[in-house]
């Protein structure tokens, strides 16, 4: 499978197969380059809550608004804190958490809506970007699935939302975003063991391998599509994509790699309507 995720501008990665199948979809993934951000922010940091001057993470944001057409007046950020609240936004959260993180909507990791002319947003530096569509609904999702949110099934309450709306499951697309590799990502017993709480026990070897005594290799894609899975989700409705945020130090933030001191990477989605944001 060729790699959902492509790179569009030096900024962004867009996702051409479902702008495809919705025409009025903008969605993407920001790279860390071609912004205004000093090291060791540099450069096209997303992130309010990493110690980044904040003018130089809202004149990021208005780079990116303006590679997208879509006016930051549109977009809603969250103050995510690794669970598994989800949130459905109208217009009336338009514009929190864009340019100050103490207005985002609180403790929130995931967020959806039916609305047109609303850009959902949120940050990322390792986590898994978990995007969703009902391309027959018109409606749209975001994630954010670290380890914490994935053991929580923040993908799989997701679902669960959106059947409660009434939209068909076998109608959910669903993309896996640029993350941390299984490679690249080390833990122990006791995140193994809440993986293991979460999935049968056929899906552990796509999920964890160990690499030494109590030390785990962890797939955090492969549990969050193993979790799709199970939520009903048909396995050729998600795309997944391969590209690791750890070991592509020229395109992505990583809070590994950089030991916690750096950026964050946005992902976003939205429907435009017959005004196009405007």
């Amino acid at each position: 499978m060729s790699e959902p995720f492509v790179l569009e501008t030096e900024q962004i990665l867009g996702v051409p197969k479902w702008k495809s199948i919705m025409p009025n979809l903008a969605v993407g993934f920001t790279t860390k380059n071609g912004g205004v951000s000093e090291s060791p922010f540099h450069s096209l940091n997303a992130g309010l809550h990493v110690n980044d001057a904040e003018e130089h993470v809202g004149q990021n944001k208005e780079i990116i608004a303006k590679l997208t057409n879509i006016p930051t007046k549109y977009w809603v950020g969250c103050e995510q804190t690794h669970e598994n609240h989800i949130e459905r936004i109208d217009h009336t959260h338009r514009g929190k958490g864009v340019y100050q993180y103490t207005n985002a909507i609180n403790r929130t990791d995931g967020v959806y809506t039916n609305k047109k002319d609303v850009l959902l947003t949120l940050c990322f530096a390792d986590c898994v970007p978990l995007y969703f569509i009902s391309p027959e609904d018109q409606f749209i999702g975001l994630a954010h699935a670290g380890w914490k949110g994935t053991v929580h099934n923040i993908a799989g309450e997701m679902i669960q939302r959106w059947k409660d709306e009434g939209i068909n499951v076998k109608d959910i697309l669903v993309a896996i975003g640029p993350s941390i590799s299984k490679n690249e990502y080390i833990v122990d017993n006791f995140v193994v063991d809440q993986v293991k709480k979460v999935l049968p026990k056929a899906s552990h070897q796509k999920a964890f391998t160990e690499v030494s005594i109590g030390q785990y290799e962890l797939d955090l894609r492969a549990v969050n599509f193993e979790l799709l899975k199970i939520a009903g989700v048909k396995e050729e409705n998600i795309l997944c994509s391969k590209y690791c945020t750890s070991q592509d130090s020229t395109l992505f933030f990583s809070h590994r790699r950089d030991k916690g001191n750096t950026g964050r990477m946005m992902s976003f989605i939205g429907m435009k309507g017959a005004n196009h944001f405007e």
